[in-house]
């Protein structure tokens, strides 16, 4: 697979305090003083997660026999580090004390400066990626690092957050499900729809919508304890009974991707959807004793996502887009938020309602509808089953003001793993090797069979 290093790296001087971290070196020469960081979210889910099943140098996908070769792993692009954090998640050691998303920016800037050191990159344009709660801790920690003032260890130069936190949960649940619903209404054989679409009638979400989903948007929005439906129990409950109701009728139903059905593939991380899945006599890749010791792993029992509240008080921080993403935005002009259309634990209505209500660049909102331009991914020669990949439209996307979104058809909450192809395009964009999300240049490394 060539060049990595892997291991654990202490906070500044701490003794006990480490975080675990997994570094491709690239052979690209485009990748020249630059870095990729990947993190996912939980909060507590390991970035192994990401590394194996998404966009890593090789992959181990739900239901395959065994790893293969990954011909849209992202350090065939750059270089990239996956990295565990904060304490607490996955392989990363000691005790968990972040009260918020400061808290765990401040940390990850003192185990990144270690980094920084030991590898020798310094003065290195520095880009950020995540998915989920990432959505917390992408903004903040680029926002953080852009604080310092301090190019030679925190040259950030661009951020991505897939399917992100970045919005009050109730936006992106109880406030968008009904239509969520029905837009994949064939993935939800509800019977009691009508009444679904009567309460959130009643509850006013359908007219809250129909105000503050416009461009651009009429002004800002109510306070959250102000917004509908908070003080009616039912409303409240919306999400959560689609979701139990569903069940019913797909006992397999997967929240991340509302498209996937029975029967439950294997997966060696033991999570192959929406919960645990361990069949007799498998055991899970990561706990691998001889795993660990190949990558300079502790010898612990791992989990996908952490066991521990890796924020023991709860994370003390408001939504990232009513806070630092309108400064990160500014200062790098070159933020990325992409929506898979499949995903229910994330619902993207939900994020476009919290982006319109936020302020960047001196206005509110996207100006004009962000559905207007058609995201294009390239054809290639990728024939290999394992490792098929869709081209053409998929899906839409728009930029305002340093500001790109990106819907994303056929894919559930984790967009590298279930749209590679997609994903590897968006990072070419990020990087500046490709203009926008609606050209339709090749891709700028061979992704053809036979490419390695």
């Amino acid at each position: 697979m060539g060049e990595s290093y892997a291991g654990l790296l202490p906070l500044g001087n701490s003794t006990e305090d480490e975080l675990f971290f997994w570094f491709w070196p690239s052979t690209n020469e485009a990748a020249e003083n630059e870095i990729l960081i990947w993190l996912n979210g939980g909060p507590g889910c390991s970035s192994m997660e990401g590394l194996l099943q998404e966009n890593g140098p090789f992959l181990w996908q739900q239901g395959n026999y065994l790893p293969i070769q990954n011909p849209w792993g992202w350090n065939r692009l750059t270089n990239v580090i996956w990295v565990d954090q904060p304490i607490g998640t996955g392989f990363s050691q000691g005790t968990p004390t972040a009260l918020n998303e400061v808290d765990v920016a401040n940390q990850f800037m003192e185990f990144w400066q270690n980094f920084v050191d030991t590898f020798d990159l310094t003065g290195y344009k520095v880009y950020i990626v995540g998915e989920s709660y990432a959505g917390m801790y992408v903004p903040y920690i680029a926002s953080g690092m852009l604080d310092t003032n301090d190019t030679e260890y925190y040259n950030v130069s661009g951020i991505m957050v897939y399917d992100p936190c970045i919005a009050y949960d109730y936006l992106q649940g109880a406030v968008s499900v009904v239509p969520f619903v029905q837009n994949h209404v064939d993935l939800f054989p509800v019977q009691n729809l009508d009444d679904l679409v009567s309460l959130d009638e009643t509850c006013g979400y359908s007219a809250f919508r129909e105000e503050y989903l416009t461009y651009p948007p009429p002004g800002a929005m109510p306070d959250l304890s102000d917004l509908p439906g908070r003080k009616n129990p039912e409303c409240l409950a919306l999400y959560e009974s689609v979701y139990e109701n569903v069940q019913t009728y797909n006992p397999c139903f997967d929240i991340y991707n509302v498209a996937i059905q029975c029967p439950v593939l294997w997966d060696v991380l033991g999570f192959p959807g929406s919960f645990e899945f361990i069949p007799p006599g498998a055991e899970i890749y990561f706990n691998r004793s001889d795993v660990q010791e190949a990558i300079h792993a502790p010898s612990i029992y791992w989990t996908e996502c952490s066991e521990v509240n890796v924020f023991p008080e709860g994370d003390g921080s408001l939504p990232s887009a009513v806070t630092v993403l309108p400064g990160v935005i500014e200062r790098t002009q070159n933020v990325i938020v992409a929506h898979g259309l499949l995903d229910m634990v994330l619902i993207a209505n939900g994020t476009i309602l919290q982006i319109q209500n936020t302020t960047w660049g001196g206005l509110q909102g996207f100006q004009s509808s962000p559905y207007a331009d058609s995201l294009y991914i390239p054809t290639h020669g990728e024939y290999q089953v394992e490792s098929y990949a869709s081209s053409g439209v998929m899906g839409t996307t728009h930029t305002e003001r340093g500001l790109t979104y990106a819907t994303v058809e056929l894919s559930g909450h984790m967009i590298p793993q279930y749209q590679p192809s997609v994903a590897f395009r968006q990072v070419e964009v990020l990087l500046g090797r490709v203009d926008s999300l609606t050209s339709k240049t090749p891709f700028t490394v061979n992704v053809g069979a036979g490419a390695f």
